[in-house]
């Protein structure tokens, strides 16, 4: 492994895509290799390195998911047992979904639930999160299809809690943290700000770049968001995170039990994040080769995590900006897998364009906190995400910037599903939802279904 090669193909993305501050390593066969770029923050720059502290969003739910495995293992929890059995409380908006829905339907994104509650709730624990659950959309029946919840995710810590009588950060640390020697992966905003992290950076209209307020993407002291999206962690213990998922044991799982994490539980259909699901994990097949992985988008902060079983291999990538941290993170990942593996990714190819079926899927989609809005104008078709303006407008936090309308077009097939060809979601695969009668209801795009607009 030469790790000239991998500093230069960061430096080259970072340069491409904008970054100002990335963190990449490389596991191959037992060896570690790592790159660095930049600074941790415009305004107050320090050189990052391996061990600088990311806000690494969404990959936290693959500790929450190792916990719960850990907790089954342990006669604690069966996985194919009502969340009720564990969290009785629980009310949603429709009570069949909560007497029904499973500890496996939140690992694997079939519960049926919404993407996520909009901020603090009551305290600010994952209890009063939980509470507040009954106002969340219910999209679908418990296990008929995938659409990817952070709510599920947060339930899911709720158990741990109700199950070890700790809080979820505790029971992480004790039941995985700790025995792995995770020794830089954290929760808590104490923990961080004594040690070396990268500022997240949005970047304006102008141009310009701005730290990101606040530094994760909820409220400061919300900890109810943490179980699906709040752990701060590093290049150097992301690869010991993944040298774990190829090995196992170190008293925590057996290895066994750790590839059973890997065998697909759901399929998933035109998505980028993969072919299906595990549990947590998106099963991806790269040139014929399984890989399985988890991406976090926060606020300015980007990271992947992907790893290659039958290859004994894994690659991590940290960015510190958006929305270029995202398309530099992928990058970097399909240039670690052709240079190190010999592994090509294609690129999806559309058809052209179709002008019955672009007014077919013309018009607005939502989610409790964004708008899609797909535009036809008689000779392309265009897609663009915003935050709703009523969100930006009764936050105090900075928030992202939105997605402008970028090309799509769709796919080869039943015409149904598509890929995003520029702009920051370039390379993005998605599909619509009909209901019975034929009609389109809604569009999936990165894993979420948003739901088409009353009268769009």
């Amino acid at each position: 492994m030469s790790q000239q090669h991998l500093a230069a193909a960061v430096e080259a993305a970072a340069a491409e895509f904008g970054v100002p501050g990335a963190s990449v390593g490389i596991l191959a066969d037992g060896r570690e290799i790592h790159a660095s770029h930049g600074v941790t923050s415009v305004d107050n720059p320090l050189p990052v390195d391996e061990r600088t502290l990311f806000h690494v969003a969404s990959v936290s739910k693959t500790y929450t998911a190792t916990a719960l495995l850990r907790l089954a293992q342990e006669g604690k929890v069966d996985l194919g047992a009502p969340v009720r059995r564990y969290v009785p409380e629980l009310a949603l908006a429709d009570e069949e979904s909560a007497e029904r829905i499973t500890v496996l339907n939140l690992l694997n994104h079939t519960a049926g639930l919404g993407w996520n509650l909009i901020g603090a709730h009551g305290d600010g624990s994952l209890a009063a999160f939980v509470a507040a659950l009954d106002g969340l959309e219910i999209i679908a029946p418990p296990g008929t299809r995938a659409s990817y919840s952070q709510a599920g995710y947060n339930l899911a810590g709720r158990i741990i809690e109700k199950v070890t009588g700790l809080p979820y950060e505790k029971a992480v640390a004790a039941l995985v943290l700790e025995p792995l020697g995770l020794d830089n992966t954290f929760f808590d905003l104490d923990d961080v700000m004594v040690r070396r992290f990268a500022v997240g950076h949005n970047r304006g209209e102008d141009g310009a770049l701005r730290a990101a307020r606040p530094w994760k993407a909820h409220p400061a002291g919300t900890r109810g968001d943490n179980p699906g999206g709040g752990a701060v962690s590093s290049t150097s213990d992301l690869l010991r995170w993944a040298r774990f998922h190829l090995e196992g044991g170190s008293g925590v799982l057996p290895a066994e039990v750790v590839r059973s994490m890997r065998e697909e539980t759901v399929a998933l259909r035109g998505s980028t994040l993969g072919d299906g699901l595990g549990i947590c994990w998106f099963l991806r097949g790269v040139d014929g080769v399984r890989t399985i992985g988890h991406g976090g988008s926060g606020n300015g902060q980007f990271a992947e995590l992907l790893i290659v079983p039958e290859r004994n291999f894994a690659v991590v990538s940290l960015a510190n900006e958006g929305p270029g941290g995202l398309p530099f993170n992928q990058a970097v990942l399909r240039w670690a897998l052709g240079h190190y593996l010999g592994l090509t990714e294609r690129d999806a190819e559309p058809v052209p364009y179709d002008a019955a079926r672009a007014r077919e899927a013309a018009g607005r989609y939502e989610i409790d906190a964004m708008d899609l809005d797909i535009a036809d104008d008689g000779g392309a078709l265009t897609l663009g995400v915003r935050i709703k303006p009523e969100i930006r407008a009764a936050s105090d936090a900075d928030m992202p910037p939105d997605h402008a309308p970028a090309a799509m077009g769709f796919l080869p097939g039943d015409g149904d599903e598509y890929v995003i060809t520029e702009g920051g979601l370039k390379g993005q695969r998605g599909f619509f939802s009909r209901d019975g009668k034929g009609e389109i209801t809604g569009v999936d795009l990165a894993g979420r279904l948003f739901g088409r607009a009353p009268g769009r």
